[in-house]
C-alpha cells in the first residue's frame, strides 16, 4: 500500500491549513483539485469519501480522514520524524491537545459568531466557547510565554491556531489587528518555509 496521501484541496477553503501541515511533515502527497464552481465537492464520488462534502479531506493508507484538526493531529502522529507533536508519554501532550482542539471547539465558532454578527447567547455557559472576548483573552494568555503555544516548541497546534488567526486577521476580525502578540506570532509562522511553500502553491 502506497504511503502517498491523496489530498482533496481547494485553496479557497480550510484545506489550506492541511496543505501547510503536509509541507511541515514532509509527507508524500498528491493534490486532487476540487472545483467548487462545478460542485465537485457534492459529486457522488467525493461524498462517498466525505458525506459532509467539505474540505480538507485526505486518504492515507486506505483510511479517510476529515475535519481540519483531526487531519493535522493525524499527520503529526503519522510522520513523527517531523517532531510536531509531543510523544504520548510527554506531559506536554496534554497542553498540545488543549490548544489544538481549542481551535476547533472555541476559536472558530466564537470567530464565526463575531464575524457573522450572530447574537451572543444570554448565558455564556450554554456554549462551549463562552464568548469571543473570552477566547481572545485565552489566546493572549497562551502566547504570552511564547514564541509558540508550547513555549519554545513549534507544534501542529501552532499550524492550526496560527492558520485560524491569519485568516481572522485577513478578514478584519475585531480585537486582533494591531495586537503585537498576534502580529508577531502570525509573522513568525508565516516566515516558516513550509507555510510559504503551501501559500505559493495555493
Amino acid at each position: 500500500m502506497t504511503d502517498e496521501i491523496a489530498f482533496y484541496h481547494n485553496p479557497r477553503s480550510r484545506s489550506q491549513m492541511a496543505h501547510w501541515m503536509l509541507e511541515e511533515v514532509g509527507a508524500p502527497y498528491r493534490i486532487v483539485p476540487v472545483d467548487f464552481t462545478r460542485n465537485e465537492h457534492k459529486a457522488p464520488a467525493f461524498l462517498a469519501l466525505n458525506p459532509m462534502g467539505k474540505l480538507p479531506t485526505i486518504v492515507h493508507r486506505g483510511t479517510v480522514v476529515t475535519e481540519t484538526a483531526a487531519i493535522i493531529a493525524y499527520l503529526a502522529d503519522a510522520f513523527p520524524k517531523a517532531g510536531l507533536a509531543p510523544a504520548p508519554d510527554d506531559p506536554s501532550r496534554g497542553t498540545y491537545y488543549r490548544w489544538l482542539f481549542f481551535g476547533a471547539g472555541c476559536f472558530e465558532p466564537a470567530l464565526l459568531d463575531k464575524m457573522m454578527k450572530r447574537p451572543e447567547v444570554e448565558r455564556k455557559s450554554a456554549v462551549g466557547w463562552g464568548s469571543y472576548d473570552d477566547v481572545i483573552a485565552a489566546l493572549k494568555a497562551a502566547l504570552a510565554g511564547g514564541p509558540y503555544l508550547l513555549g519554545e516548541r513549534f507544534t501542529a497546534a501552532d499550524v492550526y491556531i496560527g492558520s485560524e488567526l491569519r485568516f481572522a486577521m485577513m478578514f478584519g476580525a475585531p480585537d486582533l489587528e494591531g495586537e503585537r502578540i498576534f502580529d508577531d506570532y502570525v509573522a513568525r509562522l508565516s516566515a516558516r518555509p513550509a507555510c510559504q511553500r503551501a501559500n505559493a502553491e495555493a
